[in-house]
């Protein structure tokens, strides 16, 4: 049987020296040269090297059309192949922050490549798996999944990125020396890779952090704080109240105040008067929202400042004065009051939004531990401020937001914590 003339053996020759050709060049940064080899093609590898080609060029939903095209398409022995679409496909929805598929088949499709000696694609199946984790806030998890990688070698570029996620998970925790050991360690594999995009990530991650975090806010002017700076705070005996992450403490004991958010208004207004006190219908306007106090929100007001008292008690006392209450701290504590970078009541979602991939709501949801309808209500305030913009329509409909110039969000992002 022949095939345009030419014996069917000949024809397969061809077209799997077009496979190789193309695979070569996608290996070499050719995403077109790779494309044009194998456009009009359906098998399954064919399908599967247009869908990574497509990938590399940014098409990323035709992109992921063509990996499930081809996993489908490789047969039940061709498990390590639909493995490796597997992966691809992880990868894409990773770029389009599409957080909610289930992380069962990835890792599945790591177990399969271990046991067929694919190492390289089996790693980068872990660091996937890690990276999901660290932009749902999951840091204990992320953590766990990137501890898969220790000791094992990595290809240039997946070191880099393992160290980009390491530093990362060190900086939400505020552990500002195994950060920059990470980056410095992502800085050199980096240049081994040789791949600009990833050089420039590791630039700007190191750039943040000289940028400033945080504001510390005094009665008449504010501090602008840099991570090291904001940890050294954080680490030390003063009464933190912690704008940024929504918790309040001292030392080694914090407590989350982020579900909590009626006494976490109290205890802003407190700090932020320290030494001084605060007027109790101040307090009714901070705490509850209304400019008109009546006998039952002042009754409401004894109620929560009894809650916020013993949540404190070991640090401070709140004492009630002439006027109001005044938070008086124990031990001769100073009061610190840290403050986001910017100003306004979505920051953990601007953060997010500013990485500058486009975001479904339902991703933001599951990244930020809330409701859609939740995200809906902040994304359209955000919206008529100017500060994001949406893409496309219903399933399909995506938000960006502008990068955010001249500080870092990192003490913004999401571990486990509501928006409010």
């Amino acid at each position: 049987m022949e095939a345009d003339g030419a014996p069917a053996g000949v024809a397969s020759a061809l077209m799997d020296s077009l496979i190789a050709a193309s695979a070569r060049a996608l290996a070499g940064g050719d995403a077109l040269g790779a494309l044009k080899r194998v456009a009009l093609r359906d098998d399954p590898p064919a399908l599967a090297l247009r869908g990574i080609a497509m990938a590399q060029l940014g098409e990323h939903p035709r992109a992921r059309e063509l990996l499930r095209r081809a996993a489908r398409a490789f047969g039940a022995h061709e498990e390590l192949a639909r493995a490796r679409c597997i992966v691809a496909e992880a990868e894409v929805a990773m770029a389009m922050r599409d957080l909610g598929g289930t992380p069962r088949a990835l890792a599945a499709a790591a177990a399969t490549l271990e046991a067929h000696d694919d190492f390289a694609n089996a790693r980068q199946a872990r660091l996937i798996a890690a990276r999901r984790l660290l932009l749902l806030g999951r840091l204990d998890e992320a953590a766990a999944a990137l501890a898969l990688l220790d000791g094992q070698a990595l290809s240039p570029p997946l070191a880099a990125v393992a160290e980009l996620t390491a530093a990362e998970l060190a900086l939400r925790s505020l552990r500002i020396g195994p950060a920059r050991a990470s980056l410095a360690r992502a800085h050199e594999a980096a240049g081994r890779a040789r791949v600009p995009a990833l050089a420039a990530e590791v630039a700007e991650a190191l750039a943040a952090l000289d940028r400033p975090a945080a504001r510390r806010l005094f009665p008449g002017g504010e501090q602008a704080l840099q991570l090291d700076e904001v940890a050294d705070l954080l680490a030390s005996d003063a009464l933190v109240v912690d704008a940024c992450r929504r918790s309040v403490g001292a030392g080694d004991a914090w407590r989350p105040l982020a579900r909590r958010p009626v006494l976490f208004a109290l205890a802003r207004a407190l700090a932020e008067a320290w030494p001084g006190d605060v007027e109790r219908e101040t307090l009714i306007a901070y705490a509850f929202n209304t400019r008109h106090p009546d006998e039952t929100l002042r009754a409401r007001l004894r109620v929560e400042i009894g809650r916020l008292r013993a949540l404190v008690a070991a640090e401070a006392g709140i004492e009630a004065t002439a006027r109001g209450f005044a938070l008086k701290p124990r031990d001769g504590r100073e009061v610190v009051l840290l403050a986001p970078p910017i100003d306004g009541e979505q920051g953990a979602l601007v953060a997010l939004l500013s990485d500058g991939a486009a975001w479904s709501t339902s991703a933001l949801a599951l990244a930020l531990d809330a409701s859609q309808r939740t995200v809906q209500r902040a994304l359209a305030e955000l919206e008529a401020e100017g500060r994001v913009r949406a893409i496309g329509r219903a399933r399909a409909q995506r938000w960006l937001a502008p990068p955010l110039a001249g500080f870092t969000t990192i003490l913004l992002l999401p571990s486990s914590l509501p928006i409010a």
